[in-house]
């Protein structure tokens, strides 16, 4: 099959890839040229592991393209997916200009039947707004479906996750179509589901939503943890071991952040506020999300009475692991804190560090590895639990003025701290504390 795709952020170029993988010839289509010209010789712009690995194979094969040129672009596509942002507005709405945008380009450039399929997240109704804009402006006499088929990627596993997913929903009032998007996800072996393209849109806020949710009700939990002096993580597992709930997204922290649950769940209450739903519930999940988010912070400032001239090392900047995404990073609100607290504040990520200089404080120093982080360090604070901070040897802690950890990913065992007699505060955990009695500390 002989597919297009519009836009090559991080959606659009897994998606474009993972079809060409499985044997489709693929095109994508981007503005920026700089950008393509750089696919084009196999090199991703965003970190994704596995992911360049996978464009030079396909780029080789002949069966993946990247352009600047949408007639070239749609010239012989069966297929249109459009995966362009849809980034949030001042009302906290989705942004659909690029979306739009996307259509007009398609409309103006077609020249024979085509199946347009939206991958980009889009709000209840959206698709039919992108028939109504296409037939609107079409150049040509063709035909045109339109499909909703939502991603549910995750960052740092979107090329697993498009070969293993737990399900493919196809949403449209038109089964030749459906049958179509079908039988081009064959390959991936993958479940499918099909809907109603309204319920397929909203199917994508609902999943994001919920489990936006389920972290921000656990993070709660293990804030009444830390005042009933329990343990969350014991609490996690008792919980998650029931089948109805699940033990997926049930780790406490300083919550979540990346692209997708922030914009989708403000998104989601502007959806319900639009036609006078006032969904309380979502919104209780975000406001808790953005307090968590700097309970760190608060941390500190119950331990210190001033963090002027303290040097923190930070480790992890990105919002996850395995990723370079800074979007709605914890890092982003805790590190301008510190410095506005008067604190030296040296940041370690193993891959976002361009993206962190470009959006965190000029007054930030950037270390080359764990190590260079911590030495000579009064305080660490853990934000990303990158398996390389995870897996640290422990003696390097040693090499810290007076070792002492605030971790907001909870990444180490509390006895193995008690023994090595670092003073660690976690999420939902009892504190290590400096002489603390071994039998006290788990």
């Amino acid at each position: 099959m002989n597919i297009s795709v519009v836009g090559t952020g991080y959606v659009g170029l897994v998606t474009g890839v993972s079809l060409s993988e499985i044997g489709h010839t693929v095109t994508c289509i981007d503005i920026d040229e700089a950008k393509v010209e750089m696919m084009n010789k196999g090199i991703s712009p965003i970190y994704e592991p596995g992911l360049d690995e996978l464009m030079k194979k396909n780029i080789e094969s002949e069966r993946l393209f990247f352009t600047t040129d949408h007639a070239a672009g749609f010239r012989h596509a069966d297929v249109i997916y459009i995966a362009v942002g849809t980034p949030e507005n001042s009302e906290g709405a989705a942004d659909l200009s690029f979306v739009m945008q996307a259509a007009k380009d398609i409309a103006g450039n077609v020249s024979k039947d085509t199946t347009v399929v939206t991958k980009s997240t889009v709000p209840v109704g959206t698709n039919d707004k992108i028939k109504q804009t296409i037939n609107l402006h079409l150049k040509n006499e063709v035909k045109i479906d339109v499909v909703s088929n939502p991603e549910f990627l995750k960052e740092g596993s979107a090329i697993y996750d498009s070969f293993h997913g737990d399900r493919i929903v196809i949403g449209t009032d038109n089964e030749d179509a459906a049958n179509l998007i079908e039988d081009i996800n064959k390959p991936y072996g993958v479940p499918v589901y099909k809907t109603d393209i309204r319920s397929a849109e909203m199917i994508k806020y609902a999943s994001n939503a919920f489990l936006a949710t389920k972290i921000s009700f656990i993070n709660e939990i293990a804030n009444i943890c830390e005042l009933v002096d329990a343990n969350v993580d014991h609490v996690a597992e008792g919980v998650g071991m029931d089948q109805r709930i699940g033990n997926q997204f049930l780790r406490a922290g300083i919550g979540y952040g990346g692209s997708c649950f922030p914009k989708d769940t403000k998104a989601l209450i502007k959806i319900a506020g639009n036609v006078d739903y006032n969904f309380e519930l979502l919104k209780g999940v975000v406001n808790v999300n953005k307090k968590q988010q700097a309970l760190l912070i608060e941390k500190l400032n119950e331990h210190f009475t001033s963090l002027q001239g303290k040097r923190i090392a930070v480790l992890g900047l990105a919002f996850k692991p395995n990723t370079d995404d800074m979007r709605e990073a914890a890092s982003l609100i805790i590190t301008e804190k510190l410095i506005n607290q008067g604190a030296q504040v040296i940041g370690y990520d193993p891959i976002a560090e361009g993206n962190a200089r470009r959006l965190l404080s000029d007054k930030m120093v950037y270390a080359k590895s764990v190590e260079e982080a911590i030495n000579g360090s009064d305080i660490v604070l853990i934000l990303t639990e990158w398996d390389e901070i995870r897996n640290v040897d422990m003696d390097i802690f040693q090499t810290m003025k007076t070792p002492l950890i605030f971790d907001g990913r909870n990444c180490f065992d509390l006895q193995e701290m008690k023994v090595r007699g670092i003073e660690y505060h976690s999420v939902g955990r009892p504190p290590v504390m400096k002489n603390m009695d071994a039998s006290l500390a788990d």
